[in-house]
């Protein structure tokens, strides 16, 4: 396998999806020698048959807005990948949702869900559906709407839809809820559901608590503690959330966060009541952070501005896809950051990338920090379908050994001859092969 050939091939075929290319660009990158040391894997054709997925539905969804009009628009379901588990991976509601960024997310997908060690594909979905400033009948209308064309592809052991961006408890409810009236039967068909109807404890803090605890461990490696570190964060979800609380419960000092209108810089850190205020900023529709100075004095609103401007220990990338560029890396690096953990997908750009690993810095990609909400998700699924529920302690507990599993493979498979761990490396060999063997295994299929 030559990664420019088959590059060229794809490039060809999909020019216009930048996301999905850079994702795959970044993975046969990775790969290319130890792939090349298998010829039954090139015999098979096995890179030709992972880089496509599956199958891809788009169809339109038609609902109706509180003013009584009709409103239209497009949803997808890419499923990318089977050859380990029932296809596993988020719907994302947004308008910037294209078939590039489904595609990239859902390769990506594929390989996190591989490093999970729980049996899960890699498949993503969702819609240009915009959910801020709709209410909760609109909301519920699109939900019902979406599902009404998808129900009959996705099912408890063939494709296992979650929450991503713009898809909280609220909209899974929605969705659940109609695929139960629709297929008249109880069943573990969507993850990230309300606690009192099977969904697992700390899902929705699992990504960042994940995120933190991968965080730890690549600290380790180098005998540094997170205790007394200094932490920016991007976003104001679930994910930020989460990974705030957690690193503050360890120790670290969370000083910045940032949203579409700009930073917030609290060299103070945050505590219980602050972070608590970041799900207040999310609910509120505006996607903005701004408030957060008014309402906490010593802190201070920088707009237009990036948390990688702040000087800190580590920087952790919570929002969106490429949020993290070159030169924010080299802004970063100046001054002195010590880990970058990527728990958004694919939140650093390859310049960002190839600044961190040329200055050494400890940098690990979205498919190995941010894995810990795919696999609470995958634990969701398990107690349904064992028809349990554990507490949140043994949910935790459980995350934390598959946190901690992950880093293994990647230290595996990621170091290098001069002891840098190549986190990218190792987190793209460790997925890749795992279902590359899975592919073989099971033939023409």
């Amino acid at each position: 396998m030559k990664v420019a050939e088959v590059m060229a091939k794809l490039e060809k075929k999909y020019g216009h999806e930048k996301e999905y290319l850079q994702a795959v660009h970044e993975v046969l990158e990775s790969v290319e020698e130890v792939y090349n040391q298998h010829p039954e894997f090139e015999k098979a054709k096995i890179v030709e048959r992972l880089v496509e997925p599956d199958r891809i539905f788009t169809f339109r969804v038609t609902w109706q807005d509180d003013k009584g009009e009709v409103q239209t628009n497009l949803g997808y379901r890419i499923q990318f990948n089977n050859a380990i588990g029932p296809y596993k991976g988020g719907f994302r509601f947004h308008p910037s949702v294209t078939p590039s960024i489904l595609k990239f997310l859902g390769f990506e997908q594929t390989f996190k869900n591989a490093l999970t060690t729980l049996p899960m594909g890699g498949a993503k979905g969702g819609s240009d559906f915009n959910p801020k400033g709709k209410s909760d009948a609109e909301i519920m209308r699109f939900c019902q709407a979406f599902i009404t064309e998808l129900w009959r592809n996705i099912g408890p052991d063939t494709d296992v839809p979650a929450g991503d961006i713009g898809v909280g408890g609220k909209e899974i409810g929605f969705m659940y809820g109609w695929y139960k009236k629709l297929a008249r039967e109880n069943t573990g068909v969507l993850t990230g559901k309300g606690a009192t109807w099977g969904g697992s404890l700390i899902r929705p803090e699992a990504t960042g608590f994940g995120g933190v605890y991968f965080v730890n461990h690549m600290l380790k490696t180098r005998n540094i503690e997170l205790k007394g570190k200094t932490v920016s964060v991007s976003g104001f979800g679930n994910v930020a959330w989460g990974a705030a609380l957690k690193a503050t419960e360890l120790g670290a000092k969370v000083i910045a966060l940032s949203g579409p209108d700009g930073v917030i810089i609290d060299e103070a850190g945050m505590n219980a009541e602050k972070i608590e205020y970041m799900l207040e900023l999310r609910a509120s529709n505006n996607d903005v952070v701004a408030p957060y100075a008014k309402k906490f004095p010593g802190s201070k609103f920088i707009a237009g501005k990036k948390s990688w401007i702040v000087k800190v220990d580590i920087a952790l990338p919570c929002a969106f896809q490429n949020e993290l560029n070159g030169d924010d890396a080299k802004e970063l690096i100046k001054n002195g950051v010590t880990c970058v953990g990527e728990i958004s997908n694919m939140g650093c750009t390859p310049e960002a990338i190839h600044e961190f690993t040329k200055a050494k810095v400890l940098y690990a990609p979205g498919k190995a920090v941010n894995a810990g909400g795919v696999a609470v998700s995958g634990l969701e699924m398990t107690q349904n379908a064992m028809h349990i529920s554990w507490t949140a302690e043994e949910v935790d507990a459980k995350l934390k050994q598959i946190m901690l599993s992950i880093h293994e493979a990647c230290v595996k498979y990621g170091t290098q001859k001069d002891g840098y761990i190549n986190y990218v490396n190792g987190a793209n060999i460790a997925g890749f092969m795992k279902v590359a063997q899975a592919t073989l295994e099971q033939g023409l299929v």
